[in-house]
């Protein structure tokens, strides 16, 4: 039952992806507004399709936290491929951060370009890197919407523990505003490198905002212990 269940849900994850992303191509010729809202959109058919297919419950808490400033970025954990898009759901139009390449898939990379994601060749210093950080400040003064990024910079399994990237610190010194960590256990339904999807219910923890003003090197650590142990709490 569950391979039968973990089948199901892969093929109508996907064929939901591609659906979405034809019916959303007039979007490219409007406002980037348009395009935004499919990406709710999406985040809510995934939701349902956890609970409908997965028997899996998706619970938001702390979401008062994103009401406390009017200007932040979102620092979230990083465990699975289904974060990327429910996250979506509860904040208003989040900026990604994303590898180059991805700009290159068709469809998929001209909405990552149409909703203003910012591109960064990883691993590697390039001309393309150089503006980096002044092209995310630049990004944010300039809109109302909040910064996503992911600091442990890939998907990790449960109980694992990366050292978050020092960009994280970079950034956090470049904004100057409060961040928002997020803590999850989406990897107890979608493990990396796991075809097999599991019932166990997806709990999504805002926390407490980080105020601006420390050290980078301070606020890192500060951000993975309260992550990883706030992980450890919702596990």
């Amino acid at each position: 039952m569950q391979f039968i269940r973990s089948l199901l849900f892969t093929i109508l994850f996907y064929a939901t992806l591609i659906l979405v992303f034809i019916l959303a191509i007039p979007t490219l010729i409007l406002p980037s507004k348009a395009t935004l809202i499919c990406g709710k959109i999406l985040a809510h058919i995934i939701i349902f399709l956890l609970r409908f297919i997965l028997r899996v419950k998706v619970s938001f808490s702390g979401i008062e936290n994103l009401k406390k400033n009017e200007k932040f970025f979102v620092a979230s954990a990083h465990q699975s491929l289904l974060e990327t898009f429910i996250l979506q759901a509860p904040l208003q139009y989040p900026i990604f951060i994303i590898k180059k390449e991805l700009l290159k898939i068709p469809l998929f990379g001209w909405y990552l370009k149409k909703i203003g994601s910012i591109d960064i060749v990883r691993d590697t210093t390039t001309k393309d890197n150089l503006n980096f950080f002044e092209k995310v400040k630049s990004n944010i003064e300039s809109s109302k919407r909040p910064l996503l990024i992911f600091p442990q910079g890939t998907r990790v399994k449960i109980g694992e523990r990366l050292p978050f990237k020092k960009g994280v610190g970079r950034i956090y010194e470049a904004l100057n505003l409060p961040c928002i960590p997020v803590a999850l256990n989406t990897g107890k339904v979608w493990p990396k490198n796991s075809f097999l999807k599991y019932d166990h219910d997806i709990k999504i923890s805002f926390l407490e905002p980080i105020e601006p003003g420390k050290d980078k090197n301070i606020f890192i650590k500060d951000l993975e212990n309260v992550i990883y142990s706030s992980i450890d709490k919702l596990n």
